[in-house]
C-alpha cells in the first residue's frame, strides 16, 4: 500500500487562447471544475497505476469537499483518513492556454488546518510501502509525516512544490525527492541539473529531476546516474503531469522495479496524461501505460 499525506483541492479551470497579462481581461472558450490538489492527484495516479492507496488529508464541509471525497473513493483510494473540517475546501484557480501551458493560484482552505498526522494517520503510514508528500499542506504537518515515515522505516517521497525553503528536518527524513528543474535550481542554487542532483544527494538517498521535453535525470547515493528521454507527444493540458509522474514512479519502485524501467513507466504515464484535459481526469490506468510502452520502438 502507498499512503499519500497531502492536499485535496477543487480545480476551477478556465481555458483560453492566450493567458491574460497583468490588468488584462480575455475571453475564455471553456470552463470546468475538476477534483485535484497535488496530494489527491498523486493518490489517484498511484491507484490507476495499480497500487492500493490511502489518502490522508482534509476537506471542508462544502459541496466541493463531498465531491472530492467521492472522486477519490471512485478511483479506488481509501478515504478513511480524509477528515472533514468546518469551512471551505481548498481550491485551485487554473488558467490553461491553447499551447497546453498553465498558471495556478491555490487557496488552501481545509488543507491549511492540517497541522500533523493523526493517530490513525500514523498507523496508516507505518503500514505503507511508501509515503508521498507535497508542500500544499502546512510545513509543520509535512515534516511530522516525513519523520513518522522515517521512524517506521517507510520511504518518504517528496515533491517540493509549490517551491519554498525546505527545512533540514524535512530533508533528513525524506528518502527520495522529485523536483522539476526549476524547483531543483531553487533548492540547490545550481541551474545545471547534474550539479543540482549532486547537491540533492548530499541530503537524500535518491533524487529525480524532471526536465520537461528533455526527460528526467535520476541519481542515487550508490553512484547510479540515469537520464531517461522524454516521450514526445502533443500536449493538450499539462496540469498534474508531474503528479502523474510521481504517482506512477512510486508504484513502480514499491513493486521493486529497477530505476530505469520505473522512470520509463512514470514518463509514459505523464505523456499519456498531457494528451487529455484536466488533472485527475487525465491520468492513465495501468493497462494503458503498459500497452503504450509495448508500442514504443
Amino acid at each position: 500500500m502507498i499512503s499519500v499525506f497531502g492536499s485535496a483541492n477543487m480545480d476551477l479551470v478556465a481555458y483560453v487562447s492566450e493567458a491574460p497579462k497583468r490588468g488584462e481581461t480575455v475571453t475564455g472558450h471553456r470552463f470546468r471544475t475538476v477534483p485535484g490538489g497535488k496530494g489527491a492527484n498523486q493518490a489517484i495516479a498511484a491507484a490507476r497505476a495499480g497500487a492500493q492507496v490511502a489518502f490522508l488529508g482534509a476537506v471542508g464541509d462544502d459541496g466541493f469537499g463531498a465531491e472530492m471525497r467521492s472522486t477519490l473513493a471512485e478511483a479506488g483510494v481509501d478515504v478513511h483518513g480524509l477528515r472533514q473540517v468546518p469551512g471551505p475546501s481548498g481550491i485551485a484557480h487554473i488558467v490553461v492556454d491553447d499551447a497546453g501551458g498553465n498558471s495556478i493560484i491555490v487557496v488552501p482552505g481545509a488543507n491549511g488546518t492540517v497541522t500533523g498526522p493523526s493517530g490513525g494517520d500514523l498507523a496508516t503510514i507505518a503500514g505503507s510501502q511508501a509515503l508521498l508528500l507535497q508542500l500544499e499542506l502546512p510545513m509543520e504537518a509535512v515534516v511530522a509525516a516525513a519523520q513518522a515515515a522515517r521512524v517506521s522505516g517507510v520511504p518518504a517521497v517528496l515533491t517540493p512544490a509549490p517551491a519554498q525553503p525546505l527545512p533540514d528536518e524535512l530533508l533528513d527524513a525524506v528518502t527520495m525527492i522529485v523536483p522539476n528543474e526549476h524547483e531543483a535550481a531553487d533548492i540547490t542554487g545550481h541551474d545545471d541539473p547534474d550539479a543540482a542532483i549532486d547537491a540533492l544527494l548530499e541530503r537524500v538517498e535518491e533524487a529525480v529531476i524532471t526536465l520537461g521535453s528533455r526527460g528526467a535525470l535520476y541519481g542515487a547515493r550508490s553512484g547510479e546516474r540515469l537520464r531517461v528521454p522524454a516521450i514526445t507527444v502533443k500536449a493538450v493540458d499539462t496540469t498534474a503531469a508531474g503528479d502523474t509522474f510521481v504517482g506512477a514512479l512510486a508504484v513502480a519502485r514499491a513493486e521493486g522495479t529497477p530505476p530505469e524501467e520505473a522512470l520509463r513507466f512514470a514518463s509514459m504515464a505523464a505523456a499519456l496524461s498531457v494528451q487529455r484535459a484536466g488533472a485527475s481526469t487525465s491520468m492513465p490506468f495501468r493497462g494503458e501505460i503498459e500497452d503504450a510502452l509495448r508500442e514504443l520502438p
